[in-house]
């Protein structure tokens, strides 16, 4: 950063929003908080007039390079709400370094760990009232960064603006922490070795919609996708990492290998299992061992994971049109110990033994903002 300020103008009150209605569920992603986090990227100036302003709309040109050929990536975090109004981070860095590895796959420049974090943590700050105090609510977190420059040519960006937004939000599932039913697709790929499938970018949610629609069409909430090779073996559900439990006490995810995207919830369980004394292992699983396992008995439970749902069971396994239940359609019992653990964690009720958590209610924002 050529000047490390934020300077912050604060909403007026007829420039503040509405809050969420009480009487009804937050869902997840419809609402927005007062203030927007930005700064914008030259090649001559380099990071500037890093701000943080009343929310409002973007103002950018019609021939953005990031509208035209797709340089934009971002990232999802939250604050999380102790009983005594702490509020806490999780993990912040780990969600920083991955931007900057998106940036990198897509040549695009990037912002510093610290400088992340100070702008994170400055509009949250700012904003803290929108943290919700309800169980299972918290405030969601969306850093962004795009290509800005006016040019209709496939070339790098040379203008760029970071921004971040948050918003309270409650399940990301309708139906919350219950077993979702998620089909296999056999045709639909979502990403290749030396491709886009390791970062955090828009056009790997945007090519996942047409299987997703196939799904939703078909009563099913996610669709599991497996390798674009051979279309046998596992990688993601949906926009979330996989676990499989088996009745021999191993769990098994699979390797990240480029066309998975490194979920920073996926790296916490894979620990905290490890630090439970489970075997942990990364393998490449075929969706005919996971099917046939389910079958005889072996295979216990299924669940993704990911910052929005955290912890979200899997309860049937839709195959060429064939369905399996996974035990008994059910909640797993390491699902359910692994959700309670890391969402007592991320709040504060849970010894901080990694050293994941940051408390970050006693900071002065007026510090953070002029280091």
């Amino acid at each position: 950063m050529s000047d490390e300020r934020i300077v912050i103008r604060r909403a007026r009150p007829d420039q503040k929003r509405l809050k969420p209605p009480k009487d009804k569920p937050l869902g997840f992603g419809r609402y927005f908080s007062d203030h927007i986090f930005m700064t914008e990227f030259d090649r001559k100036s380099g990071w500037h007039m890093a701000r943080i302003e009343p929310m409002r709309l973007l103002q950018i040109d019609g021939a953005a390079i990031c509208l035209h050929y797709g340089q934009q990536v971002f990232e999802g975090l939250k604050a999380y709400r102790g009983r005594n109004d702490e509020i806490y981070l999780f993990r912040w860095p780990k969600n920083a370094e991955r931007l900057r590895n998106s940036c990198k796959r897509l040549i695009m420049e990037s912002v510093s760990v610290e400088f992340f974090g100070r702008a994170v943590k400055s509009l949250v700050l700012l904003d803290q009232e929108w943290i919700p105090r309800e169980p299972g609510c918290t405030l969601y977190i969306r850093p962004t960064l795009i290509a800005t420059d006016p040019f209709l040519g496939v070339r790098p960006g040379d203008e760029y603006v970071f921004y971040v937004i948050v918003g309270p939000v409650g399940a990301y599932y309708p139906a919350g922490f219950n077993p979702i039913p998620i089909w296999v697709s056999e045709h639909d790929v979502r990403a290749v070795k030396g491709g886009l499938g390791e970062a955090k970018t828009a056009a790997n949610y945007a090519h996942s919609l047409h299987a997703q629609d196939k799904a939703a069409k078909l009563g099913y909430a996610q669709v599991l996708w497996l390798d674009a090779i051979e279309h046998q073996w596992v990688e993601e559900v949906g926009t979330m990492n996989i676990f499989f439990r088996f009745n021999n006490d191993e769990v098994v995810t699979p390797p990240l290998a480029g066309t998975i995207l490194p979920g920073v919830t996926r790296d916490s369980v894979m620990t905290i299992c490890k630090h439970w004394g489970i075997k942990l292992t990364e393998r490449s699983i075929s969706i005919d061992e996971v099917l046939d396992s389910a079958r005889t008995g072996q295979l216990l439970e299924i669940f993704g994971t990911g910052t929005a749902a955290v912890i979200s069971p899997v309860g049937v396994l839709s195959y060429k049109g064939k369905e399996t239940t996974i035990n008994g359609n059910k909640t797993g019992e390491l699902a359910k110990r692994l959700y309670g653990y890391l969402t007592r964690y991320q709040c504060g009720d849970e010894d901080d033994i990694f050293g994941w958590r940051e408390q970050i209610d006693k900071l002065d924002l007026e510090q953070l903002a002029n280091p």
